[in-house]
């Protein structure tokens, strides 16, 4: 079994090696920088976790986590594009730095070239590989744009936040992890409790990611609190608040929503706080990572073969930053 750090280090060889410095310049250089921006490559080590956990050959998974990898970063272009974002891990967005029109047609190069690393799998799998790729891009899309609905509306139930998280955010881990299993040989019903482990791991991702958005420490997080509450998003802390909330502070709350001022990230916060929704964030999170857990216990493989897995996972969730 190889460690994280070994597949993380076996991931990046593979990505160096794969030279996008092509012609015209304009197209490949912003889809260079994109990926010079770095990040966990948490989605391909999940692909090459996966393979490894069920005994297959890492050689054969790379492919597959490349692929993963550029699907990620094609929906990260766009996405910023969408959100008018002037910073991606801390550099400039590629539509900033390269303008629009080359940061969309890198973006869509880059779903093509995820394609091409797809279609060197073994023809065995090809066609079911291809049909999860395209559901998992098609759901992806989806929830971006429920994402987007959610910002012209004064209110979101927490069902519907849980279910676009679960869109933009959960299926593609879900499809990572699948992938991998099916690369390495793995059963239809061992494949289907990994991906439902992924759609649980992702959920409970993103809500630790609301709650450090907004109650993380700075210091180790990495940066000033409360950039969803300037946004106005419609995380699970906020969805939550204005459904428990009263009359009175609910009233507060939309009001100081809208609100631009200095004082906004203390006042919400403060409510928040008041409402306790932060603990039921937290409670919900854990949850979503005990059902995933009971989802990986189900397969049928050593559990000694599961620990990478387990521990990365566990990591990831009760992370710092």
């Amino acid at each position: 079994m190889y460690t994280v750090e070994e597949l993380h280090r076996l991931f990046i060889e593979k990505l160096k090696k794969e030279s996008f410095v092509k012609e015209p310049k304009e197209l490949y250089e912003p889809f260079n920088y994109m990926l010079s921006l770095g990040g966990k490559r948490i989605r391909p080590l999940l692909t090459l976790i996966a393979c490894d956990m069920f005994g297959g050959k890492i050689e054969q998974a790379l492919s597959g986590a490349m692929a993963v990898e550029l699907f990620h970063n094609f929906t990260l272009i766009h996405d910023d594009i969408m959100d008018e974002a002037p910073l991606r891990r801390g550099s400039p967005t590629v539509h900033i730095k390269y303008s629009t029109n080359p940061a969309i047609l890198s973006g869509d190069a880059m779903l093509l070239y995820a394609y091409i690393f797809l279609s060197t799998l073994d023809t065995n799998i090809l066609k079911k590989c291809i049909t999860l790729f395209n559901k998992t891009g098609i759901e992806v899309c989806e929830g971006q744009q429920i994402d987007l609905n959610f910002e012209k509306l004064d209110e979101v139930t927490l069902a519907d936040y849980l279910h676009m998280i679960k869109l933009k955010t959960a299926v593609l881990p879900a499809f990572a992890l699948q992938l991998g299993a099916i690369i390495a040989g793995a059963n239809e019903e061992q494949t289907q409790q990994i991906y439902d482990f992924g759609i649980n791991i992702g959920l409970a991702f993103q809500l630790q990611d609301d709650i450090l958005d907004s109650f993380g420490d700075e210091k180790v997080f990495g940066k000033k609190n409360g950039g969803d509450i300037i946004k106005n998003k419609k995380t699970i802390l906020l969805t939550h608040a204005l459904e428990v909330a009263d009359d009175s502070i609910k009233q507060e709350l939309k009001k100081w929503v809208t609100n631009d001022s200095e004082e906004k990230i203390t006042v919400v916060k403060k409510i928040f706080s008041e409402l306790a929704v932060k603990d039921f964030a937290v409670n919900r999170m854990k949850s979503y990572h005990e059902i995933a857990t009971q989802y990986l216990l189900q397969i049928n493989i050593p559990d000694t073969h599961k620990q990478v897995l387990r521990n990365f996972a566990e990591k990831l969730l009760y992370r710092d930053i």
